[in-house]
């Protein structure tokens, strides 16, 4: 056996690597391995979780930022958002504000995206997406406190014609 000869067989420049194939591929199978062992209810709480955290970050660095504790509840989503330019393109389509809440429905292009597109078993809006409510939710509370009871994010559907998701921010006042 000739090892220079196999090697030249095997060989494939690095640069022939796709490193983002390769994470949608272990994202998609660990959502699923973690559904079949430890259930729905756990890959759900695991994957906000997996949100919560860099949330904190983002709303401790913008805390820093802005010399602020705490900030309107508008006032800190269009921070937020505008932090994020890099992983979201976010419009705010309404708003609503009434005594008991303020709605928010907006159109949402995550990071997210083109790897739920490409994988088979991931759907927009489903357990994948629970990365971006646990981001978004404690970001937010963080960055709120006490001027709201809790928020709620939810998906409404998915918009391909737009190639975004719409979504609604209920923040119970």
């Amino acid at each position: 056996m000739e090892l220079e000869k196999i090697n030249e067989r095997l060989k494939n420049e690095s640069s022939n690597i796709n490193p983002l194939k390769g994470y949608e591929i272990i994202c998609e199978a660990m959502v699923y391995k973690i559904l079949d062992i430890f259930g729905k209810n756990s890959l759900l709480s695991m994957l906000y979780q997996t949100g919560a955290g860099p949330g904190e970050v983002i709303a401790n660095r913008i805390k820093l930022n802005y010399g602020k504790d705490q900030f309107e509840i508008i006032e800190a989503l269009e921070i937020l958002i505008s932090e994020l330019k890099e992983f979201y393109s976010i419009q705010i389509q309404t708003i609503e504000e009434n005594p008991e809440f303020i709605r928010v429905v907006l159109q949402n292009h995550c990071f997210l995206r083109e790897s739920i597109k490409r994988r088979g078993k991931l759907q927009f809006g489903k357990a994948f997406c629970r990365v971006n409510k646990g981001y978004f939710e404690t970001a937010l509370k963080k960055l709120i406190g006490n001027k709201m009871k809790r928020i709620d994010i939810r998906f409404l559907r998915n918009e391909p014609e737009k190639d975004v998701c719409l979504e609604e921010l209920i923040f119970y006042l």
